[in-house]
């Protein structure tokens, strides 16, 4: 049996780096804390916010709906907290067939230069 590295997934990120993740400012971060009592992430001793993967799929609905789907801060407080389930699954399909839309349009660029 061949040896397979396992991908080392992270257990914390900083504030920096899952704003850029979002490519917000990391102050919209810190808002979307105050505004979603959802996002609870970790602080270490100096206080520096530490975000748990479970923090970012639940940064990824709040962004989805602020920022992609137009709502307001108050909608979306509803929409998450009546329906977190379902636009969690909504966000996957979503990305599932953006990334299967990059792919064809790959295909399709491919095709083209060699025709």
């Amino acid at each position: 049996m061949p040896y397979k590295e396992r991908e080392i997934e992270k257990q914390y990120y900083t504030i920096g780096e899952v704003a850029a993740q979002f490519d917000v400012a990391p102050s919209l971060i810190r808002f979307w804390e105050t505004e979603f009592e959802q996002l609870k992430p970790k602080k270490n001793k100096k206080g520096n916010r530490q975000y748990t993967p479970k923090d970012i799929e639940t940064l990824r609905s709040v962004y989805h709906l602020v920022k992609e789907r137009g709502y307001t801060i108050q909608g979306a407080k509803e929409v998450l907290k009546n329906k977190s389930v379902q636009t969690k699954d909504k966000i996957e399909i979503i990305e599932s067939l953006e990334k299967v839309k990059a792919f064809l349009q790959g295909i399709k660029s491919q095709l083209n230069t060699k025709g």
